[in-house]
C-alpha cells in the first residue's frame, strides 16, 4: 500500500479547512439577505409590534409631544391627575383609574359611561380653577389637562408633575374633532402603556358603528338628516348649541349612516353655533336630537313658544331626547353611547 508523504497530507488537510471556513461564512452572512422559505419566521430579525414597542419600561424616560410643547415622562405613570373629563374617560376606557379628577359631581351629571370613576378618586376642584395644593398633595407622576383651560397655570402644574396638554379643537383645515379625539386617545394609551387596549377599544367602537348602521338601514333610516342640539334655559329663554360638521358628535353619527342637516355660515372652532329658537325653522325638515339636563326647564319654556310649536319636526314627532347625561364632547366611550342611544330612539 502506497502512503502519502507527510507534506502532501498536510496540504490536503489545509485545503479542506479552507473550504469549510468559506461555507460557514456564507451561512452566517450579515449582508441583509432574507432568510429562506424553509427557515422559521422566529429565526429572522423582526421589528416589534406597535404595542410591544410602545410599552415603556419602569426606568425609561420618553419625550411626549403635546399641545404646549414636549414633556419628559419616566416609565409608566401610576398616579395620574386629570383636569378635563374627556381625558379621564380615556383612562377609564383603558382600565386606568386616576388618583385625582376635576369636578366629579358635575361629571357624573353629564357623563354616564362604564366603567365609572372609583369612589376613592379625589376631587381636585373645578375644571376652570383646579386646586393646585390638592393636586400637589396627591403626589402625581402625571397631570393631563386641556389647553384652553390650563394655559395660564401650565408652569405651576408642570412644577408639580410632568404635565401633558391637548387641544380638542383643530383649526379650520386641520382636521375635525373626531380625528383629534382618536389621536389623543392613542397618545394617552401610549403614555400609560396601554396601546393594545386602545386598539381593542377602537375596534369595538367601529364594530358598534357598523351594527347600528345596519339597524338604521333596516328601519329605513339610512341617510336620514338630523340636527344635534344641546339646549339650556337662560333668563326664561332657551339657548341652543347646534352641532356643526366638524363636531365630534356629528362625525360619530355620520358613521352610523345619518347626515348632518345644520351647516353654519362660518367655521365654528368649538363645533357648534350658539343660537335661539328663531334659527330652527331653517332646519325643521330634519330630525332633531337634543341633549337637555332633566332639571333644566328648557322644554317647558319651548312648549309655550309659538315658533317652536309650529316647527315641522315638533308637529310630526321627530324630536328625540338623548338625555342630559349624553356627553357630546367626550372620548370613545361617550361617542359609542351617543350612537347607540340614537339608534335605539330611531328604531323603536
Amino acid at each position: 500500500m502506497r502512503l502519502f508523504k507527510p507534506s502532501v497530507l498536510l496540504f490536503v488537510l489545509a485545503f479542506i479547512l479552507v473550504l469549510s471556513a468559506c461555507g460557514n461564512n456564507g451561512s452566517n452572512s450579515s449582508s441583509g439577505a432574507s432568510p429562506s422559505a424553509s427557515e422559521s419566521p422566529s429565526a429572522a430579525p423582526s421589528s416589534p409590534s406597535a404595542s410591544e414597542s410602545a410599552a415603556p419600561s419602569g426606568d425609561e424616560t420618553r419625550k411626549i409631544e403635546h399641545a404646549m410643547g414636549t414633556t419628559e415622562v419616566k416609565g409608566v405613570p401610576q398616579r395620574i391627575v386629570v383636569l378635563e373629563w374627556t381625558y379621564g374617560e380615556d383612562l377609564l376606557a383603558l382600565g386606568v383609574q386616576p388618583v385625582g379628577f376635576a369636578d366629579i359631581e358635575n361629571y357624573k351629571k353629564n357623563v354616564n359611561i362604564e366603567p365609572q370613576l372609583s369612589a376613592d378618586v379625589v376631587d381636585v376642584g373645578t375644571r376652570q380653577e383646579p386646586n393646585l395644593e390638592m393636586i400637589a398633595s396627591l403626589k402625581p407622576d402625571l397631570i393631563i389637562g386641556v389647553k384652553f383651560r390650563v394655559e395660564s397655570t401650565y408652569e405651576q402644574l408642570a412644577g408639580i408633575a410632568p404635565t401633558i396638554v391637548f387641544d380638542p379643537y383643530p383649526a379650520e383645515g386641520q382636521g375635525d374633532q373626531y380625528q383629534e379625539m382618536e389621536q389623543t386617545f392613542k397618545t394617552i394609551a401610549d403614555v400609560v402603556g396601554k396601546t393594545a387596549e386602545a386598539d381593542k377599544v377602537l375596534e369595538d367602537l367601529n364594530r358598534s358603528y357598523e351594527e347600528n348602521k345596519a339597524k338604521l338601514a333596516e328601519a329605513g333610516k339610512a341617510d336620514m338628516p338630523f340636527v344635534l342640539a344641546m339646549a339650556f334655559s337662560d333668563q326664561n329663554a332657551v339657548t341652543f348649541r347646534l352641532s356643526t360638521d366638524n363636531a365630534l358628535a356629528v362625525k360619530a353619527l355620520e358613521r352610523i349612516g345619518l347626515k348632518n342637516a345644520y351647516h353654519s355660515s362660518q367655521f365654528e372652532g368649538y363645533g357648534f353655533s350658539t343660537t335661539d329658537v328663531e334659527a330652527l325653522p331653517g332646519i325643521q325638515d330634519a330630525t332633531l336630537l337634543h341633549i337637555i339636563q332633566s332639571t333644566d326647564p328648557a322644554l317647558d319654556l319651548l312648549a309655550k313658544n309659538p315658533v317652536w310649536s309650529g316647527l315641522d319636526f315638533v308637529k310630526e314627532n321627530r324630536v328625540y331626547a338623548l338625555g342630559g347625561d349624553t356627553w357630546p364632547y367626550g372620548g370613545p366611550l361617550s361617542v359609542k353611547l351617543l350612537a347607540q342611544k340614537t339608534t335605539d330612539l330611531l328604531t323603536q
